[in-house]
């Protein structure tokens, strides 16, 4: 099957606008637990369900993965990848830095993007070969060369089982990042680590963790937009990675191996 990519991402984009609107004009009613400190919603799964039926309707052959969903996944030549609210905890306590993150991926390669920051009044998207966008108008990384000269995104802390020991090497990226960059910043959303990584904001994120729906949408932003994705060790950035390393340049992104691999 070949599909076009101007029709996957105009629907793409239409149906991270329809999740974006009902994050907009709601509140969650439940919040509960799913794991340790780790919040789900009333309306992330409202979100998810319509989103999903949404895109069901226009491409029926096409799977889906959603963050709330993870066991439904079933594979295919293409699938759809969602997380409904990226930023949930932010959302929660009524920060505005969450948005829906949506990708098309054809086998392991994400092929459209659309996230939605509706709080931030931006939308995002890309397709593959065609460039990044925010707002209609094209974006592009800035291109800074050194670590003292970037402003650099980490993903959140980890939670859940095995958190202290995982949060050692957390630690460790994050000191190692005092110690050289201009900046550093915690935003609380992958997508738009990634987003923003792209439009010229940020300079580089690491993120040590690799969720396709945290990452699959927002990877493809920042590599459209001219920046370098990998994970920690410089190995090009896969589905199968187990960190996402965004850099605004090749120069920036050798200088960050070098960094976090001897942290």
């Amino acid at each position: 099957m070949i599909v076009d990519n101007v029709d996957v991402l105009a629907l793409a984009r239409d149906a991270a606008a329809v999740g974006a609107d009902m994050l907009a004009s709601a509140r969650p009613a439940t919040v509960r637990l799913k794991g340790d400190r780790d919040y789900v919603t009333d309306l992330d799964l409202e979100i998810e369900h319509t989103v999903r039926e949404y895109l069901a309707a226009a491409t029926p052959d096409f799977s889906f993965l959603g963050e709330e969903s993870p066991g439904h996944d079933v594979g295919g030549e293409y699938r759809w990848v969602l997380d409904p609210i990226d930023g949930t905890s932010n959302f929660v306590h009524g920060i505005p830095l969450c948005a829906v993150s949506l990708a098309l991926l054809h086998g392991d390669t994400t092929v459209v993007a659309a996230i939605v920051a509706p709080f931030l009044g931006q939308a995002f998207y890309a397709s593959h070969g065609g460039g990044s966008y925010a707002n209609d108008e094209q974006i592009f990384a800035s291109g800074v060369l050194q670590i003292s000269s970037a402003m650099v995104s980490i993903g959140d802390y980890a939670v859940g089982p095995d958190a202290p020991g995982k949060n050692v090497e957390r630690l460790k990226v994050t000191a190692a990042l005092a110690g050289q960059a201009e900046r550093v910043r915690m935003l609380g959303a992958a997508s738009l680590d990634l987003a923003w990584l792209a439009q010229g904001r940020t300079d580089a994120c690491v993120i040590m963790a690799n969720k396709p729906w945290d990452t699959a949408a927002g990877a493809l932003l920042a590599r459209e937009a001219g920046a370098v994705i990998n994970d920690v060790r410089g190995d090009p950035h896969t589905l199968s990675a187990l960190t996402t390393v965004g850099c605004a340049s090749a120069e920036l992104a050798l200088s960050m191996v070098d960094l976090l691999t001897s942290s």
